[in-house]
């Protein structure tokens, strides 16, 4: 078995270094592509207007200078393009990738690049900030990772969907289980802007971002993890609003 790691918080990160120890419980050709430097809600941004340059650490390790989904590119259509991984795994990303969130996250976006260049992909991250901790449990995530992950690749799931792993901000042995959920929805905002002067005249700004609690229902990935379990969510790409196309069908569409 052949695995391709990747993240969003760059390759020097704690949690790709947390995930190639989860890896290697799986198998020992495992191979390491990733922004050479944080590149943390980067989405799906792609280096258009810019070269990206690899940079070889060893055999099976590199980074590049772009995004998660210019890595994942130069992954698969050079270093690995003649001997394709079965399996891509993104992460761990230090802080959770729930609700909104996923529409953000360069972690998230490597692995729904790699979905769609064919491999089977999951994405991993470490909740922070839900149980008033400082420190990350990153022993959380390396108990419960290999099993869960050989566990849902025997599986399987659809091809045309990634998988998404948030593990609690809890002690590895205070996890209460495993959880199937959906994508869940704050009910508050958690992004906001600090101004700031300049000391050479005008201002500037500092986008921030929250980790507050909301009160999300049951099956959602928000609660799962609130409630210390790890969520499962299977997310896609066709971000289409089904209930919202039948009723413009019916208003607007031409007749025959």
């Amino acid at each position: 078995m052949r695995i391709l790691i990747t993240n969003d918080d760059g390759f020097h990160a704690k949690g790709i270094s947390v995930l190639k120890k989860i890896a290697l419980e799986l198998t020992d050709d495992v191979w390491v592509c990733a922004p050479e430097t944080e590149q943390s809600a980067s989405s799906r941004s792609v280096s258009l207007h810019n070269p990206v340059r690899i940079k070889q650490y060893s055999k099976k390790s590199f980074s590049v200078s772009g995004t998660p989904t210019d890595s994942v590119i130069i992954a698969l259509s050079e270093i690995l393009n003649e001997n394709k991984p079965d399996l891509l795994l993104s992460g761990v990303n230090r802080g959770q990738n729930l609700a909104e969130d996923v529409s953000f996250s360069g972690t998230i976006a490597a692995a729904f690049q790699g979905m769609q260049m064919g491999i089977p992909s999951i994405a991993l991250s470490l909740a922070r900030g839900f149980q008033g901790e400082t420190s990350l449990p990153w022993d959380t995530a390396e108990m419960h990772g290999s099993k869960l992950i050989s566990d849902l690749y025997n599986h399987g799931w659809n091809s045309h969907s990634i998988l998404s792993i948030n593990f609690p901000d809890v002690a590895a042995k205070s996890v209460k289980g495993i959880k199937i959920t959906s994508q869940g929805s704050r009910d508050f905002q958690m992004s906001g802007v600090r101004k700031r002067s300049h000391p050479r005249g005008g201002d500037y700004y500092w986008l921030t971002y929250g980790a507050g609690r909301s009160d999300p229902p049951e099956g959602t990935d928000l609660r799962a993890i609130y409630d210390g379990y790890i969520s499962i969510t299977p997310l896609h790409t066709n971000l289409t609003s089904t209930s919202e196309l039948k009723m413009l069908v019916k208003e607007f569409s031409s007749p025959q």
